[in-house]
């Protein structure tokens, strides 16, 4: 979710003590509002999937096509820093049976109990279900897909991805897992590009070797809107994003970029485009 769509996520120590420029966004969100953001990222315009050229079939389509290589498949999934949005995890359901979502807020961690126990007032995600169906092929249905993503999520966790260990020092997920997914939660939480590789590293160490992580975020974003909040972005340009990975151990297999056209560009984040990178941890990597 970020402006873009970062699924802010949020991974900082709230500690005053600790580094300023981490605590600063710590304590930032606080005010991020869930629906707000669902609004101004899932809502038409951005969230209007009926265009090919659009934003949302962009990243669904990546992630689709991604999942259908057959090659990032495995029994245990972690999604890092979901936010409040599920739409990342529409294809990845059908290749692990065992999914953990995490976020640092726990509004967020509440927004994602409300779709995943079927709770009135929960966001409506059925239009991306369809679209990922419709994409996909294989003759499922919208309530067969998302029935198949509730199944197969076994917990929603905290997590603080400016920790050696992301999700505490016992955590309630099986270790290591076999693939990562993280939609715009690291750029939108370290307030550096220092801090972003470090945070790299840090999740880096929940995945097993030959294992794969599959990347989204902001490109050359600075803030975003959620509510009251306005969040601080750390800037990375596709080149950045590749050398990041390439320092914690990945073999790049794909980066794709999308350039945000003029009438998705809001007000609500000052975003430029969105990466797609899919990454294979190589064998003895450490971080």
């Amino acid at each position: 979710m970020s402006g873009t769509d970062p699924s802010r996520a949020a991974g900082t120590d709230p500690d005053p003590d600790s580094d300023p420029g981490r605590a600063a966004v710590a304590w930032a969100y606080q005010r991020f509002e869930p629906r707000a953001y669902l609004r101004n990222n899932y809502a038409p315009p951005r969230g209007d999937l009926s265009s090919p050229d659009g934003v949302g079939p962009w990243k669904l389509r990546c992630l689709a096509q991604t999942f259908a290589t057959g090659e990032v498949s495995g029994r245990t999934l972690i999604d890092i820093g979901s936010g409040p949005t599920i739409y990342q995890l529409l294809s990845a359901c059908a290749h692990f049976e065992d999914i953990t979502m995490t976020d640092f807020l726990e509004a967020n961690r509440r927004e994602l109990g409300l779709w995943l126990q079927e709770e009135p007032g929960a966001f409506n995600w059925s239009v991306y279900s369809q679209h990922v169906c419709l994409i996909e092929g294989k003759g499922e249905s919208w309530q067969e897909k998302e029935g198949q993503l509730r199944a197969r999520v076994k917990r929603v966790l905290p997590i603080d991805v400016h920790q050696p260990q992301p999700l505490g020092v016992t955590s309630l997920a099986p270790l290591p897992a076999d693939a990562l997914v993280s939609a715009f939660c690291l750029e939108a939480v370290s307030p550096d590009l220092a801090s972003f590789q470090r945070a790299l590293d840090h999740i880096t160490t929940l995945l097993r070797p030959g294992g794969h992580l599959l990347l989204i975020g902001g490109l050359e974003e600075s803030w975003y809107l959620a509510g009251e909040a306005r969040l601080a972005v750390v800037p990375v340009c596709e080149g950045e994003v590749r050398e990041a990975l390439v320092r914690s151990g990945y073999e790049v297999r794909d980066l794709r970029t999308y350039i945000m056209p003029t009438h998705l560009r809001t007000g609500v984040d000052d975003v430029k485009g969105i990466f797609f990178a899919w990454a294979q941890k190589k064998a003895g990597a450490e971080v």
